[in-house]
């Protein structure tokens, strides 16, 4: 781990999605990891040892390949904006701690082990995983598989103080939000959630699904982020696609027509995705926390989305 001394400052602004992820080394990022578990009181709330936390942040980083875009850096991004939604809508004062912590650990464990080819490759080239979990979302529950791999080694396992009912609680809802960021299951759980958010309430069991569609925006908010911290992260999930394509067209398998480096162009890429993915979501989801919309600076620390809707809506348009 880095001996990064994590400033008030840092711990300030690591609490909002404009953070930067580019300035930061990986162990840096270990440490900023941990102080998220910190400062949202996981470690005295659920008896977590500070050595348990470290061998468990480590361990993870060194389930995630280097590949373009699914990596650690992604890792992080995702686990930070989750952190970052956390401050922003409240959900301290909404959610009990075990939802959080869910929320939290799944963000972070979500893409472990990630091959850098996405399902219908999977499922297209009969790869172990596809066969392994019968052609049912495999990379989504190769990365639970991992993540409680990981949490079975004793050393960090940062679980072990909690009660039976409380791990399996964890267990149940990690796997929820894990799977969930399946995009193949993207509008069912948008649809779902559409149908509660009018009589949305956080005591309700069922409305509690919320936790799986914030780890979702999370995984996909990128291009929420300011211009100059998305477009590297673009760069790097186009070359995960054309990478794909390639293999796929060598070994004479259906070609992902938003993979294939001959038909695919930057702008092209966005505008599809932002139109019908990420527009649809931030929209239901800024129903339910419209401090999401407030202008920038109406409260310190807060982001106002609707200038990246603005800029989204821009992209959209240029396509």
């Amino acid at each position: 781990f880095s001996s990064l001394q994590v400033t008030e400052e840092v711990r300030e602004h690591l609490k909002t999605p404009t953070f930067d992820n580019w300035q930061w080394e990986e162990a840096e990022m270990l440490v900023l990891l941990q102080v998220m578990y910190t400062d949202l009181d996981f470690l005295t709330a659920f008896q977590i040892e500070p050595e348990a936390l470290q061998n468990f942040l480590f361990e993870v980083y060194c389930h995630y390949n280097n590949i373009p875009f699914h990596n650690f850096q992604h890792c992080f991004c995702v686990t930070q904006m989750m952190y970052g939604l956390i401050w922003l809508t409240d959900l301290r004062n909404k959610l009990s701690r075990v939802d959080l912590l869910i929320m939290l650990t799944s963000a972070l464990c979500h893409d472990l082990d990630h091959p850098g080819y996405n399902n219908v490759y999977q499922i297209n080239a009969q790869t172990d995983l596809a066969l392994r979990y019968n052609d049912i979302s495999p990379l989504e529950n190769h990365h639970c598989a991992v993540a409680f791999g990981i949490l079975a080694k004793p050393e960090c396992n940062i679980l072990k103080n909690l009660s039976n009912e409380q791990y399996k609680l964890i267990r149940g809802g990690m796997i929820k939000c894990i799977l969930a960021t399946d995009m193949s299951r993207h509008n069912e759980i948008l649809n779902k959630f559409k149908a509660m958010q009018p009589v949305f309430n956080f005591t309700n069991k069922e409305h509690k699904e919320l936790m799986k569609i914030m780890v979702k925006v999370s995984d996909i908010s990128n291009e929420a982020r300011p211009m100059e911290v998305a477009e590297p992260w673009l760069d790097c999930l186009l070359q995960e696609f054309f990478n794909q394509s390639d293999t796929e067209k060598l070994k004479g398998l259906p070609v992902t027509p938003f993979m294939d480096r001959d038909k695919v162009s930057k702008p092209s890429s966005q505008t599809s995705f932002i139109r019908f993915v990420l527009l649809p979501l931030f929209t239901e989801l800024t129903k339910l926390f419209p401090c999401l919309e407030e202008e920038e600076g109406a409260k310190p620390g807060r982001i106002s989305y609707n200038v990246n809707f603005r800029r989204l809506g821009a992209s959209v348009e240029r396509g």
